[in-house]
């Protein structure tokens, strides 16, 4: 935790200084480089990281039906799981993403071996097995059997995560996870609601994402997407819906009533979400936002990509005819940061006593050309800071990446 933040104008700052330079604890921070707060990811598929950036150009239906389901029942082979989950975890936490709230597969053995990666990296992970059982809208060969075996499993992947969470002494926490009110039947949804509050835990899925899926629960339940899940108690105080592209005012209202959060995917957004999701009006409607990348309908595990994107799209949204619909860079960076921490209830994103030490050092590496104004520093590594600008990373204090040896850890 972050115990103090001194100022070298405090009268013992000098003596702070020295005291932790004797204990050979200091670490100073090169010239042209900024401590800055890891990011929270809201909205990560991770059985989806090998096909980020492919098929974006298809239709949603065709999209998860050719390249999506395949892949994720590929899942069942732990070593398979194995592989591209060390890759993912070791690729978000390299672009300064520090906590994540991850959706896995139906595979609780994999859900499992992806919660030890995390462990092993050191990654705060929320991490969610996917419940899917609706024969009407998911592949006969990648699905739960039935509403019971979606709900067990379930049960025993919260049971034996709170149990490697102990063994391990790492930040994982289960999450419920149904895929999105198509994809299960109303049994399923119903025990999850129930499950939710028998744990305590966060739930995540996705609401109303595009046109079709907000049609799909009106005509199979006469109700919008957002009443459906609150049918259901899937709509509370520690909920993440995805997207939210479509939310009417009268849902933002139900969100806010819930205190539910929403994770902002600006990049998947462009290719999936049917429009533009208007993140002032809904920070208006006194709603919690954070950021995704949403791994893979998102192409990017770069959080700064996708804070750039979020101003890009909410400038076309005002092109379009949508009055007061920009937002800043700090705008979006809030939601990367501080709006992140606040939806998943963590003590983190701000560099402030008392604070998870989730930090990122990155350099600028133009200031020796362009202005150094505060400012003007500020959006710099915003729209300019890659991979290879994040020189190291801290999660609770603990230095997982460190690009000066090895090129990472």
């Amino acid at each position: 935790m972050i115990d103090r933040v001194i100022s070298v104008d405090e009268p013992d700052f000098k003596s702070v200084k020295q005291t932790a330079e004797n204990h050979n604890i200091l670490h100073v921070i090169p010239k042209s480089s900024y401590l800055l707060p890891g990011f929270t990811d809201l909205h990560v598929h991770a059985p989806q990281w090998p096909q980020a950036g492919l098929a974006l150009d298809k239709p949603l239906n065709e999209w998860l039906q050719t390249y999506t389901f395949p892949l994720e029942a590929k899942y069942q082979n732990l070593d398979f799981a194995k592989k591209s989950y060390q890759s993912l975890v070791k690729e978000l936490l390299a672009n300064g993403t520090t906590t994540v709230l991850y959706f896995g597969s139906i595979h609780t053995e994999a859900n499992l071996v992806l919660a030890q990666i995390c462990a092993d990296m050191g990654q705060r992970a929320f991490i969610g097995k996917v419940a899917m059982d609706n024969p009407d809208q998911t592949p006969d060969f990648y699905r739960d059997n039935s509403a019971q075996e979606a709900l067990e499993q379930t049960e025993v992947f919260i049971q034996r995560l709170q149990k490697l969470q102990k063994e391990t002494n790492s930040e994982l926490v289960p999450v419920i996870t149904p895929r999105f009110v198509p994809s299960c039947t109303d049994e399923t949804l119903e025990g999850l609601g129930q499950l939710a509050k028998k744990y305590d835990l966060p739930i995540q899925s996705h609401c109303s994402e595009s046109i079709w899926e907000d049609q799909y629960a009106i005509d199979r339940f006469g109700m919008r997407d957002a009443e459906v899940l609150d049918k259901f108690n899937l709509l509370t105080d520690k909920a993440v819906m995805a997207h939210g592209t479509q939310l009417s005012d009268s849902d933002l209202d139900l969100f806010n009533e819930r205190n539910t959060a929403v994770a902002h995917c600006p990049i998947s957004n462009i290719f999936f979400g049917s429009s533009v999701l208007p993140v002032r009006h809904v920070h208006d409607k006194n709603v919690e936002l954070g950021m995704g990348t949403d791994i893979a309908g998102g192409y990017s595990p770069s959080i700064y990509r996708n804070i750039q994107q979020a101003v890009m799209s909410s400038q076309m949204l005002q092109d379009a005819g949508t009055r007061n619909a920009r937002i800043t860079a700090a705008n979006a960076f809030y939601l990367a940061t501080v709006g992140g921490a606040k939806a998943l209830h963590i003590p983190t994103g701000q560099i402030k006593a008392g604070y998870k030490a989730d930090l990122q050092i990155v350099n600028d590496q133009y200031s020796d050309v362009m202005s150094n104004n505060e400012n003007d520093i500020f959006e710099r590594l915003i729209y300019h800071t890659t991979k290879s600008q994040i020189n190291e990373v801290y999660v609770s204090g603990k230095q997982v990446i460190n690009r000066g040896e090895n090129n990472g850890k």
